[in-house]
């Protein structure tokens, strides 16, 4: 079960999803409004947030920079388009994942477990070494603890999750499909927007130079590997 705050305008649908949600035993705090959704956030401190992207008001967009500015809670985004501008702009703004409407409930609640997983899935090895160091960059497997600089970073679930299974075999290629599968735990069909964001949100946090990135490395045509200390 999660805390799940619901921002949504609509009525029709924030009643419905809030009833789909119950049913899957979460519990569910609402609001009609990124202004009242702040308010919530601060009094309630959800598990994740479902977020309208059409909203008046403070709009989607603008709601989920706050948020993220604020924190690090997870951030599911609902737009009623497939549009890729929008889905680009609120996976930039800090979302960790997106659902086109119309909505099916049991999608939704399946992506919030998967949201939800990357916090407490990651297990270390055996043999696994606290302390990982690339250069500045340490990453400590078994306390899910990133510094740079020694300084910590504060990532999302899935900003470490990615960062974790990219530094698990430095100099390894990955293609977007299978960091899809392990980050995500879903496929859409080559939908390579989330991790291309999440990409660029992890370098803006780890890297010294984002367009120049020593550890996450793009290759050209095929995805993406870290590199090697």
């Amino acid at each position: 079960m999660a805390s799940v705050l619901l921002i949504e305008d609509d009525a029709s649908v924030r009643e419905g999803l809030e009833l789909a949600l119950r049913r899957q035993a979460h519990t569910v705090h609402t609001a009609e409004s990124g202004e009242l959704g702040l308010e919530k956030l601060r009094v309630f401190q959800p598990d994740i947030v479902v977020l309208d992207l059409m909203l008046p008001g403070i709009d989607g967009f603008e709601t989920c920079r706050r948020i993220r500015s604020a924190g690090e809670v997870p951030i599911i985004m609902l737009t009623a388009r497939s549009d890729d501008f929008d889905i680009v702009a609120g996976l930039e703004a800090g979302a960790d994942d997106y659902v086109t409407k119309p909505i099916e409930p049991r999608v939704l609640d399946a992506r919030i477990r998967a949201v939800l997983r990357r916090a407490v899935s990651e297990k270390p090895a055996n043999d696994a070494v606290a302390g990982e160091r690339h250069g500045g960059l340490v990453i400590d497997r078994a306390g899910l603890v990133v510094t740079k600089n020694g300084e910590p970073v504060s990532l999302t679930p899935t900003e470490l999750k990615l960062l974790l299974e990219l530094s698990r075999t430095p100099g390894q290629v990955y293609s977007r499909q299978q960091i899809l599968s392990a980050v995500w735990d879903h496929d859409y069909l080559g939908d390579s927007r989330l991790v291309d964001a999440c990409v660029q949100r992890l370098r803006a946090k780890i890297e010294d130079v984002p367009a120049k990135p020593e550890h996450v490395q793009t290759v050209r045509g095929f995805g993406y590997r870290f590199g090697r200390s």
